[in-house]
């Protein structure tokens, strides 16, 4: 069994490329072709990485999980728009062209779910729930150990922590930008929940899949560009 050091690159790479492109200046391409070039070159990374990944589904019913994900994600999506609205504004944002808003609903929909939730609620959470559990051992090298040491594929489906909850949250947390941050916290303790409640990653797939397309839909429908 890999441990955790050694599964690192597989479930990070994917994160820091579409971030890679995502950070490129408007200047060097347009955002039709970038975001065309993120589903491309981030969709073959998730490929060439997946004899790594952990299971999605778990002991439960992958059909309920995925109900459970989509209800979580509508309620996500609610308050995503009410945690970010009071900090940004309107005058800040203009149309997408109806191209670009494809690419990136394709992007947020079918693919950012995919590898944020494998790193956040897969990596992230469960090398943070080994780390606390080498902590509450009295190992004074706990981070060394559990990721030279542990694996996550060997945590249990729903097994948690607060300290997994917390350092998982803050870092899902940091990859937003700032007036996102409220909400980024309020979300990634709902994906940490789902977690516990239904023990696999499909239903957190699924809830930040529906979370995004709901949002996509909604800024689309009321012309609230500022908040995507």
């Amino acid at each position: 069994m890999l441990t955790n050091r050694q599964l690192v690159l597989p479930y990070i790479l994917p994160y820091v490329a579409y971030v890679a492109l995502a950070s490129l200046p408007a200047g060097i391409l347009p955002s039709e072709v970038n975001y065309a070039l993120r589903l491309v070159v981030v969709s073959g990374l998730l490929l060439w990485a997946r004899r790594w990944y952990c299971p999605l589904t778990g002991p439960g019913s992958p059909l309920v999980s995925t109900l459970w994900g989509i209800g979580a994600g509508l309620a996500g999506a609610w308050v995503w728009i009410a945690l970010l609205s009071p900090f940004v504004s309107a005058q800040d944002a203009s149309p997408w062209s109806s191209l670009s808003f494809w690419l990136r609903l394709a992007a947020a929909g079918l693919l950012v779910p995919v590898f944020e939730e494998l790193l956040m609620r897969g990596y992230v959470f469960r090398v943070a729930l080994q780390w606390n559990q080498e902590r509450q051992k009295g190992d004074g090298s706990a981070l060394q150990t559990a990721l030279d040491e542990r694996s996550m594929n060997a945590v249990r489906p729903g097994e948690w922590s607060w300290a997994a909850v917390a350092i998982s949250t803050l870092v899902f947390t940091a990859g937003h930008n700032v007036p996102e941050w409220p909400a980024s916290i309020a979300y990634g303790l709902l994906m940490s929940l789902l977690w516990v409640y239904r023990k696999d990653l499909l239903s957190c797939i699924a809830a930040h899949a529906t979370t995004n397309i709901a949002l996509a839909c909604y800024v689309r429908a009321t012309g609230s560009w500022h908040l995507w």
